[in-house]
């Protein structure tokens, strides 16, 4: 998102866990804010800081490359920070007088049924850990992203990610998206769109993207020009 976001002039604020990353981040022309987002006060002085106009929620823990050995401990992670650090984050933006809220969400949980599924059909409802918990992070993101007051909320149903720094250089599955369709489809969001939900993927028959490319302009193929020597 960072080469986007520069490129069409927006003053960004990047929150990291790592303050290793922070000189990166600087590097990159971001000012660097180290965050735990468990830590409420301390989140919402950061956001306060940072006065933004939109806030957009990538927040994730989940093992590079998706390893199959660490995914069950990664899920459970990664639903605790979709639904404590997502209603933190969603306060402190609130607080700060944030207008509009982006939150990644994932397309690849809808109840098996018709295809492709738009954004109006029933998510799965497994009982089965990690998933039962994968779950309740999601459907609590997306209604804290959704409901919320103050702001308008959209969030993005992202397909698997594939491409540079992801650890796949192919779609590992389906719904999949490039990461770089994935950047565009939040910088799309920050301008464009109403509150909702929408699929950002590309257009194989599992979900449908039309929402999307109507209402936010998203483009599945879309590509930085560097993206190939990444």
């Amino acid at each position: 998102m960072l080469p986007l976001l520069r490129e069409a002039g927006y003053q960004v604020t990047g929150a990291t866990r790592a303050a290793s990353k922070a000189e990166e981040l600087r590097a990159a022309g971001v000012t660097p804010a180290v965050i735990d987002v468990f830590d409420a006060a301390a989140l919402g002085l950061a956001i306060q800081a940072a006065r933004p106009d939109v806030v957009v929620n990538q927040l994730t823990d989940l093992p590079h490359g998706l390893k199959p050995e660490l995914m069950a401990e990664g899920l459970l992670r990664n639903a605790r920070l979709r639904i404590e650090g997502t209603r933190n984050l969603v306060d402190a933006a609130v607080r700060a007088g944030a207008r509009r809220v982006i939150a990644q969400s994932i397309a690849f949980v809808y109840a098996p049924g018709r295809a492709p599924h738009d954004e109006s059909d029933p998510l799965n409802a497994p009982a089965e850990e990690p998933w039962r918990t994968t779950m309740e992070g999601v459907v609590t993101l997306e209604r804290l992203t959704v409901s919320t007051a103050g702001f308008d909320g959209l969030v993005l149903r992202y397909g698997m990610f594939y491409g540079p720094g992801t650890g796949f250089e192919a779609a590992p599955g389906k719904p999949a998206v490039h990461v770089d369709a994935a950047a565009q489809a939040a910088i799309l969001a920050i301008a464009h769109g109403t509150a909702g939900i929408y699929n950002i993927a590309e257009d194989d028959g599992t979900v449908s993207i039309a929402k999307a490319r109507r209402e936010l302009g998203f483009d599945p193929d879309f590509r930085l020009k560097d993206s190939a020597s990444r």
